[in-house]
């Protein structure tokens, strides 16, 4: 009888299990967040690089879509290129002012440490205005 009332009592070891409740939840919160920096740098990223297109699309005498499309992998700010689908430029008018519309779209796989999650498609689009040529 005695020694049940001694186990009863005995709390030896029970932050150790509240711990190991605890722990999953906590290591994959943190984990989540990191996908969620991951997340938002590629879509940083991938915007600044739509954005240096934009700007060369503005120059006279207006690039190549080659040269357009160059620029925008080139400075991807940090994007890997297989994951970085091939730019799309657009030209058009409209009342009598050209522009160009670039897109380019961003695949960021989203891994956790015990499974993982259909990659997110990021996409950014822009238009500049260009000059027309004399």
């Amino acid at each position: 009888m005695r020694s049940r009332r001694k186990l009863a009592s005995d709390t030896e070891g029970a932050a150790a299990m509240e711990f190991v409740i605890v722990a999953p939840a906590l290591i994959l919160l943190i984990v989540g967040l990191a996908q969620l920096g991951i997340l938002f740098m590629a879509n940083a990223g991938l915007r600044n690089a739509v954005a240096a297109g934009a700007r060369l699309a503005t120059i006279y005498p207006l690039p190549s879509d080659a040269t357009l499309q160059q620029r925008i992998t080139d400075t991807r700010f940090g994007l890997k290129a297989s994951q970085l689908t091939t730019p799309t430029i657009t030209h058009g008018s409209a009342n009598g002012v050209n522009y160009v519309d670039i897109s380019a779209s961003y695949s960021v796989p989203m891994n956790f440490v015990f499974f993982q999650l259909s990659p997110v498609q990021l996409t950014q689009n822009r238009r500049a205005f260009v000059t027309p040529a004399s």
